[in-house]
């Protein structure tokens, strides 16, 4: 049976919640964006009247400013966001259990089941959109079709801008509808891969379309290596209209890493500067992996140079001899690599990550070191911080001027709670 699928895209979501919270500015054009003082002063959301004078999101708060000097900015609420986001998901729970989430602002849905009580396709997503607007005040896009793939790109290339928001992409129309588009219309495909398309002669979708798998293949192996088979093998089920997978609510609970990165308030070019932020990353990451109970038995480090013209960077990892979840160990590894890796110029951006996860509850014990010690301060610790905030108890170096603990605990991904 043909499964009907949607894409529920919230516009504009951080600028359009802060316009419902604040009607004041309902007629103003606004934008939500980082801490200028700060390299998060960019733009992360802009409401349609902000963008119609050519404001973009990621464009810095300065460009913006030149383009429309009476913009509205409002600094990000991410705990208020996450909070509305997950208002959202349960008004999907209304009406289908098959909810999967793509990003804060994008959902996935299975509706097939639903159509015997709620109507057809169309209805269900107007009745969805009228209770999303009318709980939260923001406006909700709504792509349709068979699959994923296809109620996607609904969403992005046409529901996005008809006056109904609602969009529905069949599969007979694909060759209709979708293939005299551009290929960089087509959901996955960015500008370096615009690049090689049109180098190989596939200039819309339907080139990519029409040409037999294995000839894409060829030509993609050609110019990317013989690691392409399997993106060249996606793009052209792409164009074609094809993914057969399906909408899972669980999708996105195993989890497979514990990583953190932070970018830096300044450049840091001096080791024991850099040391300080390496030891936050690696609790913070340590903290997160004992409050799932998982250990790690691979520790992997990086940064990001601070020419933005010319970046340059690394990301390296290493296996350390037993799985750990200890602040002290996990630095060491962290440090390490760095300084194996690092060209000695300015970071701007540092990430420390735990991969090959397995739970906590079991582990070799060792004959050297009291590693149970280590286990048992690690979780009084964790539990102090847990009842009394992260900040609650520091070590001396998050004091120091290059320190960033207590700046990110008032935070979430970055940006201001």
């Amino acid at each position: 049976m043909e499964r009907t699928i949607m894409l529920i895209d919230c516009q504009s979501f951080y600028a359009s919640v802060e316009k419902a919270s604040h009607p004041e500015y309902h007629d103003d054009p606004i934008v939500v964006a980082g801490d200028p003082s700060r390299r998060s002063g960019i733009i992360l959301a802009a409401c349609p009247i902000a963008k119609s004078y050519g404001v973009v999101t990621a464009e810095t708060l300065g460009e913006a400013l030149g383009k429309c000097p009476n913009l509205v900015v409002v600094k990000p609420r991410m705990q208020l966001y996450i909070d509305v986001s997950l208002l959202i998901t349960d008004i999907f729970g209304r009406y289908t259990d098959l909810v999967e989430p793509f990003s804060i602002d994008e959902q996935f849905l299975d509706v097939t089941g639903s159509i015997a009580y709620f109507g057809p396709p169309e209805q269900i997503a107007a009745l969805i959109q009228t209770r999303i607007m009318l709980y939260t005040g923001v406006w909700a896009r709504v792509g349709i079709g068979p699959n994923k793939m296809l109620a996607k790109m609904a969403t992005d290339i046409w529901a996005k801008k008809n006056e109904s928001g609602i969009f529905t992409l069949q599969k007979p129309d694909v060759q209709q509808l979708l293939w005299p588009l551009p290929v960089g219309k087509m959901f996955g495909v960015g500008s370096r891969m615009i690049a090689h398309f049109q180098r190989m002669g596939i200039h819309t979708i339907g080139d990519l379309g029409r040409m037999p798998l294995a000839e894409l293949k060829r030509r993609l192996h050609a110019r990317m290596g013989r690691n392409s088979d399997i993106q060249a093998e996606l793009y052209w089920q792409t164009a074609n209209g094809i993914d057969p997978s399906p909408v899972k609510p669980g999708t996105h609970d195993a989890q497979q890493a514990v990583g953190h990165q932070m970018t830096l308030p300044r450049d840091y070019a001096n080791p024991h500067e850099i040391d300080v932020v390496l030891l936050e990353l690696s609790e913070e990451v340590c903290r997160r992996s004992r409050a799932k109970g998982y250990m790690a038995h691979v520790v992997a480090a990086g940064a990001q140079g601070a020419d933005f013209d010319q970046p340059t960077g690394f990301f390296r990892q290493m296996k350390v001899p037993d799985p750990t979840n200890i602040t002290k160990e996990v630095f060491a590894a962290a440090r390490s690599l760095f300084y194996a890796h690092w060209d000695r110029l300015p970071v701007r951006k540092l990430g420390v990550t735990l991969s090959s996860l397995v739970p906590d509850d079991q582990y070799q014990l060792t004959l050297f070191g009291n590693r149970e010690k280590e286990r048992r301060l690690e979780r009084t610790t964790d539990a102090i911080r847990n009842k009394f905030g992260t900040t609650s108890i520091l070590r001396a170096s998050s004091l120091l001027e290059a320190a960033q603990a207590r700046e990110r605990s008032v935070k979430i991904g970055g940006h201001y709670k």
